[in-house]
């Protein structure tokens, strides 16, 4: 895609989300709208014929849905990146999350019409544009992992036998601290709730750290997503309030657009939100997670950057590694955007670069150092 015209396909029931959406991106000159489709089942037909670089996808269709249309899609597309439009309401936001978990690559809100047709459209500008010139920037997203999604239960921690050796960062890093991981820090976007579950999964029930995650999702995801994990992991996991004592074997999620930081008081430590200025572009902010867990924890922090767009954790990591912390990313292949994870490693700031799959075995086996 890069130095070309980045080709939409534009998919949504409505008429008038049709046109407004092709007017909003007509106006960027990087963009061309090749076609649009009106269902699920046309849009399989166009992206057949008109070969789009994105495609922008109604969750919410008669017939073939977005969900379903998802599912056919991936057979034959793994690498389209696919953003969806949804309703942020508490039925818009369910079906968007499980979107995420069938192959959207990522998704924006669709405008209310409350500030007339010209303020839509800039709410589709600058929510929609942003993201498909990010693909033009950071490539072709990888095959989605709802491509190859295993429907078994989670991998138990009794199945890990061997300990997985870290990849050799591209540069050489000072050797991580050999003091015992005290804290998990967590850093994803675009991909990375599915990264997380695979993630969260593999935890036995009495992991012995507690677990910050910064997932960049709108507000009313977080609630959501935490309550999908923890149906589905043996650790609990719940969306952070503030004040909560961060406890071992415990998994908090920043909530949706806002920060989470870790502080102390008294003899503990604990949460703190904030509705401080993005960093970045994001809220919660990765970067500022992991400084937070760095000027607590130093040597033992251990720092996680998952798939998503951007450089939001190559400050953060950098924190944790000149505090002589640990840092994992994702790799290229199992990522579904390069980027966060990409610009760590590209830096020399990564002890390890993994697929997701090891990663979970690894915070498994470094918080087990008996097990070496």
């Amino acid at each position: 895609m890069p130095g070309e015209l980045v080709r939409v396909l534009v998919v949504d029931d409505s008429a008038s989300v049709r046109s407004m959406i092709v007017k909003a991106l007509e106006r960027e000159p990087s963009i061309k709208v090749v076609g649009t489709a009106a269902s699920g089942i046309t849009a399989l037909d166009a992206v057949e014929k008109l070969r789009p670089d994105v495609v922008t996808l109604d969750v919410q269709m008669p017939g073939m849905d977005g969900i379903e249309f998802l599912k056919r899609i991936r057979l034959t597309h793994p690498r389209l990146p696919i953003i969806m439009f949804s309703h942020l309401t508490q039925r818009g936001a369910v079906t968007t999350l499980d979107s995420m978990f069938h192959g959207a690559t990522d998704y924006v809100s669709k405008p209310t019409y409350t500030g007339g047709a010209d303020a839509a459209r800039e709410q589709v500008r600058t929510q929609l544009i942003p993201k498909i010139l990010a693909f033009k920037r950071e490539g072709a997203p990888r095959p989605h992992p709802a491509v190859a999604r295993p429907a078994a239960a989670p991998p138990t921690s009794a199945a890990v036998t061997a300990p997985v050796r870290p990849a050799l960062p591209p540069r050489t890093a000072a050797p991580a601290s050999t003091q015992e991981v005290a804290v998990v820090v967590i850093g994803s976007s675009t991909g990375g709730p599915v990264a997380l579950d695979d993630i969260l999964c593999a935890l036995p029930r009495d992991y012995a750290v507690p677990v910050l995650v910064a997932q960049n999702v709108p507000k009313m995801f977080t609630p959501l997503l935490a309550e999908r994990m923890s149906a589905r992991a043996r650790v609990p996991v719940s969306e952070a309030k503030g004040g909560e004592l961060v406890v071992p074997g415990k998994v908090l999620l920043a909530p949706g657009d806002h920060h989470m930081v870790l502080r102390r008081e008294g003899t503990g430590i604990v949460t703190e939100i904030t509705a401080d200025p993005a960093v970045h572009g994001n809220r919660p902010s990765a970067d500022l997670l992991f400084k937070s867990a760095a000027r607590i924890y130093g040597a033992s922090a251990l720092a996680v950057v998952l798939t998503g767009i951007g450089k939001d954790g190559l400050e953060g990591s950098r924190a944790i590694f000149d505090a002589g912390g640990r840092v994992l990313v994702q790799d290229e292949l199992s990522s579904v955007v390069w980027g966060m994870p990409g610009h760590v490693a590209k830096a020399g700031l990564a002890h390890g670069v993994l697929p997701v799959k090891e990663i979970a075995q690894e915070l498994v086996l470094c918080v087990r150092p008996q097990w070496r």
